[in-house]
């Protein structure tokens, strides 16, 4: 990994961060700042940036963006896939290109890509880190879920990291292995995961609501900012939109470093 912490001193790329005053605004020293901190300065900045749109600002009480990177162990030097970031305008898309585009390498995988065939910009078994947002489990689309958590098993280097946000299912009630309702259970995930060869590291309550009983009439997608089948100054829509948005999971996921990088 080319990770801020293995440096030796401060690299070039770190000695640009370093001299961009805004990044670190309020510090006493910008010399005594270490890289962890210029790395923080940057991604706060990143997402409190006024180029984001304010829809999408609007949503990060719900999707808490600085703390759900930084739980995943972003680094501004890395080499970060995003899987499906939703076009140029995706939201998770507008902080990392950024954060990532002085030091590391954003690359983007679009939804039109079945990302279980090779994806050519991807430099298989070297990634650092890949990151998924919400793509239930991956049931919902064409090919078997495990595939893609394979490929993604495929793409990191060992050591690298596996992020996924996703809507938490109710452990009580049995997987849909096409997930209509959008909701997936946590152990499903946690299942393909492992048996793609990944190793949880982690998990956190970051994206966590409890207001959400995920019993809606349109499953997830009932909720923001879908609401789906209500209508505007309706009792429902205004019930759906006091709950927020969904309860969902978020993992950290290791590929062993003895693993072994296979490429497609």
């Amino acid at each position: 990994m080319r990770c801020l912490c293995r440096a030796v001193g401060l690299s070039f790329p770190l000695l640009w961060l370093l001299s961009s005053g805004p990044v670190l605004a309020g510090q006493r020293d910008m010399q005594d700042a270490t890289p962890e901190m210029v790395a923080e300065g940057l991604l706060r900045a990143a997402v409190e940036s006024e180029a984001r749109p304010a829809a999408q600002r609007a949503r990060d009480r719900y999707r808490h963006p600085f703390e759900t990177l930084s739980f995943f162990g972003i680094a501004p030097t890395m080499t970060v896939v995003e899987i499906w970031p939703g076009g140029q305008g995706g939201y998770y898309r507008r902080i990392l290109a950024p954060y990532l585009a002085a030091a590391g390498r954003y690359i983007p995988v679009p939804q039109s890509s079945p990302f279980p065939d090779p994806v050519p910009a991807v430099p298989y078994g070297e990634v650092d880190m890949v990151l998924v947002f919400r793509a239930h489990g991956f049931m919902i689309y064409d090919h078997p879920a495990q595939a893609y958590f394979d490929a993604i098993f495929a793409m990191l280097r060992p050591g690298g990291t596996f992020g996924i946000v996703d809507h938490k299912g109710d452990e009580a009630v049995p997987q849909d292995p096409r997930a209509r309702s959008g909701y997936v259970n946590e152990s499903h995930v946690l299942m393909m995961a492992e048996k793609a060869g990944f190793v949880l590291e982690a998990r956190s309550d970051i994206n966590r609501n409890p207001k959400d009983g995920k019993d809606h009439p349109r499953g997830v997608y009932s909720l923001p900012p879908t609401l789906a089948g209500t209508l505007p100054f309706t009792a429902a829509r205004a019930r759906f939109l006091a709950i927020g948005e969904s309860d969902r999971f978020t993992l950290r996921f290791r590929k062993p470093e003895e693993a072994e990088s296979v490429h497609p």
